[in-house]
């Protein structure tokens, strides 16, 4: 397995700020994957994959309210 070197930034917020942007990213890349199931007629994939971009939204929603939460408190 190879690790990614470590981030030059060592702010707290950082990797939960790359966390939210990769939800969020998949939640939008996703839309793509639904239409092409779609197209291609294959109902089960296009489910499975509104499932997941669900996964992503309530994740996404949940980390925005972390992040604001703590740039509240952090000021």
């Amino acid at each position: 397995m190879v690790r990614e070197p470590a981030s030059p930034v060592k702010d707290q917020n950082y990797d939960l700020i790359h966390a939210l942007q990769l939800s969020l990213e998949h939640i939008w890349r996703l839309e793509t994957y639904i239409a092409d199931a779609e197209n291609r007629g294959d109902q089960e994939l296009a489910t499975w994959f509104r499932k997941m971009q669900e996964n992503n939204r309530k994740a996404g929603e949940q980390g925005k309210q972390m992040l604001l939460a703590r740039m509240q408190r952090d000021g």
